[in-house]
């Protein structure tokens, strides 16, 4: 039972490290993203810290914005 219980902690740990990464990565997009569509420093800066922070929904506020 104990081994069981391991078993879900490592993938519940696997699964929490997947999501970091995925925000991690997400973010580091929408960063690189904006600067290479002109836009200044400090904006693609914001963008960074609103997707890390509320990564679903900064991601899709980004993605809305983004073509304006």
């Amino acid at each position: 039972m104990e081994i069981f219980a391991a078993g879900i902690m490592g993938l519940f740990f696997l699964f929490g490290l997947i999501l970091l990464l995925l925000n991690i990565i997400t973010s580091v997009w929408a960063y690189r993203d904006a600067r290479r569509k002109g836009n200044s420093k400090e904006y693609a800066i914001v963008v960074l810290i609103g997707t890390i922070f509320f990564p679903i929904l900064g991601l899709i506020v980004y993605l809305i914005i983004r073509n304006d």
